[in-house]
């Protein structure tokens, strides 16, 4: 018979156990982005990397003919990461590139969380030849987008039956905080909650204003 003890199942992601890798969010790969609106996409890559920033995630940044063709990374990861140097490739799978790779066994984490554009092609190819390489792999779905709904929605099930993880960025950020006892990181995480949390950072902001409250007591 089952125990239930209190403690995380083994699939939750902490900040340590994993590499970030955020894959060419660049202007000419947006444009041509339908299934998911560009603001709302901003908002979703805003949250990630916020989450990354508060908890020192251990990340790659990439970009596809950032001089020549697709321009330079969106402004929320300039911003969040100013001293970080995105790695320029020319091919579409990000894996294939040996800069990834040296890049990512440097960091040494087999557990891999993924968001990028666009999810058939730039996603598709990492997600898919990490797992066959023995990693494990997470994909932001929110913080991914196609050039249409179903090349989006048939590139995420083409992945999960495949054993990829999906999540959304929210998700990614309450999941590494997990408890609001972590005073540590609790500030941060509501304000990256405030700034770029949708319905729920405005909950927050609510509730800090009007009452002074916060969760778990804060």
């Amino acid at each position: 018979m089952a125990t239930a003890t209190a403690a995380p199942g083994k699939t939750l992601l902490n900040p340590s156990d994993h590499t970030l890798i955020l894959i060419d969010f660049q202007p000419q790969m947006a444009f041509a982005t339908h299934s998911i609106h560009a603001n709302q996409l901003r908002t979703h890559v805003s949250l990630i990397a916020g989450a990354a920033r508060v908890f020192n995630v251990s990340r790659i940044l990439t970009t596809v003919a950032a001089k020549s063709f697709s321009g330079p990374m969106f402004t929320e990861l300039k911003h969040a990461f100013p001293e970080d140097e995105a790695i320029d490739r020319t091919s579409m799978n990000t894996w294939e590139d040996p800069h990834i790779a040296e890049r990512v066994n440097a960091i040494g984490k087999s557990r891999i969380v993924l968001a990028g554009l666009w999810t058939s092609v730039c996603i598709v190819g990492p997600a898919l030849s990490a797992l066959d390489q023995g990693f494990e792999v997470y994909v932001i779905a929110d913080a991914c987008g196609d050039v249409s709904t179903e090349a989006h929605e048939q590139a995420m099930a083409r992945m999960i039956q495949a054993g990829v993880r999906p999540m959304t960025s929210l998700q990614y950020l309450l999941e590494l905080q997990r408890d609001w006892a972590r005073s540590k990181t609790y500030d941060a995480v509501v304000n990256v909650a405030k700034e770029s949390g949708g319905a729920y950072g405005i909950g927050l902001l609510y509730a800090k204003t009007m009452f002074g409250g916060g969760e778990g007591g804060h």
